[in-house]
């Protein structure tokens, strides 16, 4: 294990400082700032190795967390990062984005505040970037069997990564001009900067996969031509369809869906000039959701210089300890401040939207809410608690209903289930054979972590169905489900 007493001589939980909010909401570059490495390996040695580790149980992918802990806290990076990649491909990835399951299922957190396992994973995968111990893990010999995969987002390219190591001819379909799905268009900069993206690409073209990029599969070429061009293959197209909010004024302008608005700030944020950009510059912005995807709205919007912004939410506000629903270890709803939110605006709970009223012009200009209260699990107006709030720019971050039913779907023949999600055998194969689903398309709108250990387990089914037999980790099943009350 890592330090035998490391949680009895360090029992804080440390992370390292957000940079100043004056200063960070005038750029585009990560919000945290790099944490002092003897710091960290103290909260590796807080690590206990438990007998029984619940933090495998909360992390879909499986890490092998007390390992990579204890080799973290002796500063042997080298077997820590072999550790690490041995279950999950892109930690990198996780270290910054995922909501970190693994750190509630924490034995420790019990009754002391949590080892910080993302920040030791985050730091991992960058020491060993920085000492030249990521290279390319190109196969020894080819299967002569060929795959495609549809989607480039963190369940596309785990199955892509996993299949082409596997000696497979892979090719990535990306309909946008650049490959990476919502990691590159969706996450916003401050959360994760291209670079760490483009970086992890640079391998994985250097061991054998290829991308083909602007390639709207259904569109550009059909299903059809994909069953006969390849062998194999897997659906990794995400879960695209947005929920939508259909109250008085929706038709106003100004009114979008966050994955309109995201995708044109990350451009900008790089350089590109996007023709029309939906800006929230100088406006009283409203984002409908309270999730990671408000969160990034809201943080774009404060770096466009926007005049306010408010986020609304329908349920009520959570409380800041793990309630008794929800016990240790599943994944507790908490009041979470996310470094968007520390930068300003409003945050306000148990609210819903009942109309948008518009200007003279046809453009939302502010919006009517109610205080709501739940009746038998259902939202119920409050009479009496009727306003209105400002509104220039409207963005909508409810969450998405599933993957895009009309195109390469339809073409194929796929049978979709109840949720309009992709059906899959225990294999991750949809009702044609030869053609497999990953990630949110098949499971519906999930966390990073699931998507890339969908696409790990599908790379597997894939493996064995075109060789007979495959040696590819399988982390999950297409039933497993989040760690929850």
């Amino acid at each position: 294990m890592a330090d035998p007493q490391g949680f009895l001589t360090t029992r804080e939980r440390e992370l390292p400082a957000r940079r100043p909010v004056p200063v960070r909401i005038r750029d585009w570059k990560e919000v945290y700032e790099e944490q002092e490495l003897g710091q960290l390996q103290r909260q590796a040695g807080r690590c206990m190795d438990c007998g029984i580790p619940f933090c495998h149980s909360g992390c879909p992918l499986g890490n092998l967390i007390p390992e990579w802990n204890n080799f973290a806290w002796k500063g042997d990076w080298a077997d820590a990062i072999e550790r690490l990649h041995a279950t999950n491909n892109f930690p990198e990835f996780t270290g910054r984005l995922c909501p970190a399951p693994c750190e509630t299922a924490c034995v420790l957190g019990i009754n002391q505040p949590a080892v910080t396992i993302k920040q030791v994973e985050v730091t991992t995968i960058e020491r060993a970037f920085d000492e030249g111990l990521v290279t390319p893990l190109p196969p020894e010999r080819l299967s002569g069997k060929t795959v495609a995969v549809v989607g480039s987002g963190p369940a596309g390219l785990a199955a892509a990564q996993q299949l082409t190591r596997a000696g497979h001819t892979v090719a990535v379909f990306e309909r946008a001009d650049k490959p990476g799905g919502l990691l590159r268009y969706g996450i916003p900069e401050f959360k994760m900067e291209k670079s760490v993206l483009d970086r992890r690409l640079d391998q994985m073209t250097a061991e054998g996969t290829r991308f083909r990029n602007g390639m709207d599969v259904g569109v550009d070429i059909t299903g059809r031509q994909l069953r006969d061009r390849y062998d194999a293959v897997v659906l990794a197209l995400g879960a695209t369809v947005p929920r939508d909010l259909d109250a008085p004024g929706r038709q106003l302008g100004g009114i979008h869906q966050a994955m309109e608005f995201l995708p044109q700030g990350n451009r900008a944020a790089l350089g590109e000039h996007v023709e029309g950009q939906i800006l929230a510059t100088g406006k009283h912005v409203v984002v409908i959701g309270g999730g990671d995807t408000g969160a990034d709205c809201i943080g774009t919007s404060h770096r466009q210089g926007a005049a306010s912004v408010t986020s609304l939410e329908i349920m009520p506000q959570p409380g800041e300890d793990r309630p008794g629903s929800q016990p240790w270890p599943t994944y507790p709803m908490l009041y979470r401040v996310a470094s968007a939110h520390e930068e300003g605006g409003d945050r306000i709970y148990a609210v819903s939207t009942t109309e948008f009223v518009g200007d003279d012009e046809g453009n939302v200009a502010a919006l009517r809410l109610t205080e709501v209260e739940f009746v038998d699990g259902r939202p119920t107006s409050k009479p009496g608690t009727e306003r209105e709030i400002p509104a220039q720019l409207v963005l909508f971050a409810m969450g998405f209903l599933g993957p895009q039913g009309s195109g390469v779907l339809e073409q194929l023949g796929v049978e979709l289930d109840e949720r309009s999600n992709v059906r899959r055998d225990k294999n991750f194969m949809s009702s044609v054979p030869g053609v497999f689903v990953a990630g949110d398309a098949g499971r519906g709108q999930s966390l990073i972590v699931w998507a890339i250990a969908e696409g790990r387990a599908a790379a597997a089914g894939v493996d064995a169905w075109l060789t007979g037999s495959s040696s590819l980790p399988r982390p999950i099943a297409p039933t497993d489900r989040p760690l929850t009350a």
